[in-house]
């Protein structure tokens, strides 16, 4: 995140923690900044595209244990499904709930819209639910997602009595949770260095990581290396030595997702919700009025609506490259959206409410493109390389790519480090990697 010329804060994604991010909560309790999480009430708010204007709720009554919480909110929900629908939708889920993970995993060559069709789920689901879930969980289309993405959330949030509460960050991100990470490092004699951007890792005659080589010229050397960068660049950073190693090939199968993060500031305070709303639209994903969730960015008189943009490309399922449109297209048409949903209050041609200004943030390649069959080859943070560990919520872990997945796997790369460095043996297991991996890696040529 960063403020603008007027000393607004620009974000590049609509950030929610959910009760089911345990690793998240931990950091939280760590740094002692859980007050700056502001909790919303337990409920999924989604807006009836066929009742403009209107809002229907999944609402988790307190006191009532999962996953019959979940099973009830979806219940008393009189307006998204029939009662036949759901109870057509329930048998297939089952085996997720009594066998778990492993069929979970097992479901990662079929796109959510597959698994739907393979076990007779109701095309209303799709329309009503898996639609906004997908466009939420990767900015992508149901056709193209793996359901194994679905089924994980589902599975976590439906074993915890509060997993699908939402909380928002009660400021930036840099002030209110980065700068305290810094001081928590700093404190303990690390060091945070920014504005270094690394040029290329060096490596020695063994393949080991002899140093970083800066851009401006300055080295790093130091007794261990870990990586957290993104999939996409991460692959541009493997040195020539490592480039037919099967498995650094496994990175060729990854690629991130296209997303588009949008900020919109009205001249009047809009009718919301002080919740994350799912817009069930065909451009948008889910959005918040922050001025009304934020307790920083909070106005009785105006309102700031963040969105996301999704699905924006033909990779996540869109008909068009949003991402290669101006700002202004991109504007004009999430306007005509809103209008559509929110006709009583917005106007394509602006007679109600007036957009005063907006900032668009383009990721090209924000987290991992969970489609079908590439759960397989996220690789273990633990590589072939002695002194070099990966992390990033791309690499091989039990949650999404997402502010959980990434924590976790910034845990399970602290572990890694640690056993190599106590002459333990490693507790977790080498994740295999593919045959088709493996054959491609022995014919490559170094690069």
């Amino acid at each position: 995140a960063w403020q603008d010329k007027d000393g607004d804060w620009i974000e590049t994604g609509l950030h929610i923690f959910f009760g089911a991010y345990p690793n998240m909560m931990n950091l939280f309790k760590e740094l002692s900044i859980e007050d700056r999480l502001q909790w919303k009430i337990h409920q999924m708010i989604f807006a009836m595209q066929e009742l403009p204007g209107e809002f229907t709720t999944f609402d988790f009554i307190p006191g009532i244990p999962a996953p019959f919480n979940f099973g009830l909110a979806i219940l008393s929900n009189q307006k998204m499904l029939t009662f036949w629908e759901k109870l057509q939708t329930a048998p297939p889920l089952l085996p997720m709930l009594l066998e778990g993970q492993p069929f979970i995993d097992q479901q990662d060559e079929l796109s959510v819209t597959d698994f739907m069709r393979k076990y007779g789920m109701p095309e209303r689901i799709n329309e009503e639910v898996f639609v906004a879930m997908a466009k939420a969980l990767d900015f992508i289309d149901p056709d193209k997602l793996s359901m194994t993405v679905v089924l994980t959330a589902m599975n976590r949030f439906l074993n915890e009595d509060n997993g699908l509460q939402m909380a928002f960050l009660d400021g930036n991100q840099p002030e209110r949770l980065c700068a305290p990470m810094q001081e928590h490092i700093e404190a303990r004699g690390g060091r945070v260095r920014l504005n270094s951007p690394v040029k290329e890792i060096v490596t020695a005659e063994d393949g080991s990581v002899r140093h970083l080589l800066l851009r401006n010229g300055e080295t790093i050397v130091a007794d261990e290396y870990v990586s957290a960068m993104p999939v996409d660049i991460m692959k541009r950073f493997v040195p020539k030595a490592w480039s037919t190693m099967p498995y650094f090939r496994q990175m060729d199968e990854l690629e991130g997702i296209p997303v588009i993060n949008l900020h919109m500031w009205f001249d009047k305070k809009l009718i919301s919700v002080d919740h994350l709303c799912f817009s069930r639209s065909p451009l948008l994903s889910v959005y918040a009025d922050m001025s009304t969730t934020c307790k920083e960015y909070r106005s009785d008189d105006r309102s700031m609506l963040e969105l996301v943009f999704a699905p924006c490309s033909p990779i996540a399922g869109g008909k068009v490259n949003w991402v290669a449109k101006s700002d202004e297209e991109i504007i004009a048409a999430t306007m005509g959206e809103l209008a559509r949903l929110f006709p009583t209050e917005i106007a394509v041609d602006g007679s109600k409410a007036k957009l005063l200004k907006y900032a668009v943030v383009r990721t090209p390649r924000s987290v991992y493109a969970a489609i079908p069959g590439r759960n397989k080859f996220r690789p273990s943070q633990r590589t072939p390389i002695p002194n070099f560990t990966l992390a990033g919520d791309w690499t091989s872990q039990k949650f999404l790519g997402s502010m959980e997945g990434a924590v976790l796997a910034g845990k399970l790369a602290a572990e890694v480090v640690c056993e190599r460095v106590a002459g333990v043996p490693y507790s977790a297991e080498v994740k295999e990697i593919q045959a088709s991996v493996v054959a491609k890696a022995s014919t490559a040529s170094p690069k």
